[in-house]
């Protein structure tokens, strides 16, 4: 057993910051990423920039780019979907048990979230929308009172993190979003069960509808 650290081992702490730099777009679908390159950013030796590579690719950001190394992964669309598919049976679990457990603090909880990410939408601050976006879904699994939902999507986050940029770039879709969330706040305020549990999958199905959709032209546009 090795001694236990007071901060994030150094190669999880490369992790993290390459996985922000994908995650966020700084670095591009298919951009190349090299050992030398990161040890160098970082100004650490090449090991700790190995782990966390191997470790990138285990979780699907990074693949092979035969001689060239590894590059970033590019955004697929059958992925997409499918994560969609399997997030909008956990959103709308979710919703379904926090409508039936909801209390006065959880809405108070709630409606905070709503304002954070109305301000959010007024900052033009695209990726504090994203963050905000998925807080508020953090907080319905939260609420669910069952943290199996959470568990189960969280190594999927980071990959939805990258395809919701395509949909919350437009002040029209971030606006329409977050009256969504406003009326899914409602049902679980209410404790309206199906409705709540209706609202959450019509959600998801229509962001990914939306997601997919311009995936295929961004990457019809870059073929």
């Amino acid at each position: 057993m090795r001694p236990l650290l007071p901060e994030p081992d150094l190669s999880e702490r490369i992790h993290d910051s390459v996985l922000e730099a994908i995650c966020s777009g700084e670095l591009k679908a298919g951009e190349r990423i090299t050992q030398e390159d990161l040890a160098q950013k970082f100004g650490v030796s090449r090991q700790p920039v190995l782990q966390a590579m191997m470790l990138l690719r285990r979780e699907g950001f990074l693949i092979e780019a035969g001689r060239k190394g590894v590059c970033v992964a590019p955004l697929d669309v059958e992925k997409a979907r499918n994560l969609y598919v399997v997030r909008g049976a956990l959103d709308g679990a979710a919703a379904r048990l926090a409508a039936a457990r909801y209390t006065p603090d959880l809405a108070y909880q709630g409606r905070l979230l709503l304002d954070v990410g109305r301000r959010a939408i007024k900052s033009g601050n695209v990726q504090a929308v994203i963050e905000a976006d998925i807080d508020f879904h953090l907080f319905i699994y939260e609420a669910s009172g069952n943290p199996i939902i959470g568990e189960t999507a969280q190594p999927h986050w980071k990959h939805m993190r990258r395809v919701m940029a395509t949909a919350l770039s437009e002040d029209d879709m971030r606006v329409s979003v977050w009256d969504e969330h406003e009326e899914i706040l409602k049902t679980l305020e209410a404790g309206k069960v199906p409705e709540a549990e209706r609202l959450c999958r019509d959600h998801v199905e229509k962001m990914a509808d939306i997601l997919v959709g311009r995936l295929k032209v961004a990457l019809s546009n870059a073929a």
